[in-house]
């Protein structure tokens, strides 16, 4: 090898060594940053409501422009202060209420104010969403209370819960900042759908989560409805309004298993337009499930996130990372988040944040965030203290 060449080779091993020298200290370095990356911390926790002689629940939260907090929840009569053994969610006197705070959170009005009362039952989960146009649309669904002797005459297969006959989903709006509300507005059966009502009639789409708003101004919700093969087992599908609301098209499925039920669904856009739908599932040890649909709402496919914990929502940060808050009814019982990366994939691998591992008990959960800061964010929920009264309460966060 002459001197030249002598020369050019030892070059370029010192280029190749280079090379591999920054790619090595690169690697160190975004693995340095992911293991950093800023998630939340824990502030405190609050309580909303609470009062002994009701059982309140399944909250949800939404910031109106000005900054005003509304929080939307469930309260019936707690049945174990006039002889019932237990509690449960089904109940005639179950209605729909509110309660506001005007100071970020640090305090909220006494006494709630009626959202909605069924006129034929109880209703259920008041999930709220705050649309562009400075509307509220709130989704929710009803039980109505059958004698047992009045079921035999009902037309058939009704889904039942002790002495209840479901009713289906329904929709309220509106248009003051939650001073008023407008409906019933019923939406159409979703497909597929075997149950009927107490009238005969197919139930109509339901669901418990937050349905979206896209940016192209439609609106996504995804349902649930009784499985063809087993009206036991529930699958989801997506329905679309165009009119904010006041009607709904069939799209496409969601997700269906041949053993494993899917309900309770949230759904996310993301900043490259995908919808990721956060599932709860039964019979799938309680996993999250995680349905992607890749060309906005035509088709979807659904994965085992690999963790449990259910129902969830999903709010964006001001850096478009995703705050993802769960319930978690396994000891200890409690709420918990994970931050994720503003596509929502890699959700498994993320942090699981403990919020809170002192429920009374797994009749707690249901939590819904909102930011009420820049760095601040607020995450509502129903919680109970060694099986003590249902009550709204709540967790802080610093946004890192």
């Amino acid at each position: 090898m002459n001197l030249m060449n002598s020369r050019c080779f030892f070059r370029s091993c010192f280029l190749a060594a280079l090379a591999i020298l920054s790619s090595l200290l690169c690697q160190q370095a975004w693995a340095a940053e992911t293991h950093s990356m800023p998630g939340v911390r824990k502030l405190e926790d609050i309580v909303l409501f609470e009062d002994a002689k009701y059982y309140s629940s399944f909250p949800s939260i939404v910031r109106r422009p000005g900054g005003e907090l509304l929080v939307a929840f469930r309260r019936a009569p707690d049945r174990r202060l006039s002889g019932e053994t237990r509690v449960t969610h089904t109940d005639p006197n179950s209605y729909l209420v509110m309660v506001r705070s005007g100071d970020s959170g640090r305090t909220w009005t006494a006494e709630p104010r009626l959202l909605f009362a069924h006129p034929f039952g109880g209703s259920q989960d008041p999930c709220m969403v705050s649309l562009r146009d400075g509307s509220i649309l709130c989704s929710s669904y009803a039980w109505a209370p059958v004698p047992q002797s009045a079921f035999a005459k009902l037309k058939q297969p009704v889904a039942r819960a002790g002495d209840f006959v479901f009713l289906g989903g329904f929709l309220m709006r509106s248009l003051d900042g939650g001073k008023s509300w407008r409906g019933p507005i019923v939406p159409p059966p979703c497909r597929g759908e075997l149950n009927l009502d107490i009238f005969g009639e197919p139930v109509p789409a339901y669901n418990r989560g937050a349905l979206c708003e896209g940016r192209d101004g439609r609106l996504y919700w995804v349902v649930a409805s009784s499985a063809a093969e087993d009206s036991k087992r529930t699958e989801t599908h997506l329905l679309i309004s165009s009119d904010h609301g006041n009607t709904w098209e069939y799209s496409c499925l969601v997700a269906k298993d041949s053993k494993i039920s899917f309900n309770e669904t949230s759904l996310y856009e993301t900043p490259k337009g995908q919808l990721v739908a956060f599932l709860r599932t039964e019979r799938g040890n309680d996993h999250t499930a995680i349905a992607r649909s890749f060309d906005h709402g035509k088709s979807f496919q659904w994965e085992d996130a690999g963790f449990q914990g259910h129902p969830h929502h999903a709010i964006r940060l001001p850096d478009r990372r995703v705050l993802l808050v769960y319930g978690y009814r396994h000891p200890p019982f409690g709420i918990r988040a994970r931050v994720i990366d503003p596509e929502c994939t890699g959700i498994a691998a993320a942090e699981e944040i403990v919020l809170r591992a002192d429920g009374g008990n797994g009749d707690i959960g249901y939590p819904w965030a909102t930011m009420v800061s820049k760095n601040r964010a607020l995450v509502v929920y129903y919680f109970n203290r060694d099986n003590g009264p249902r009550h709204i309460a709540g967790t802080f966060l610093h946004v890192e």
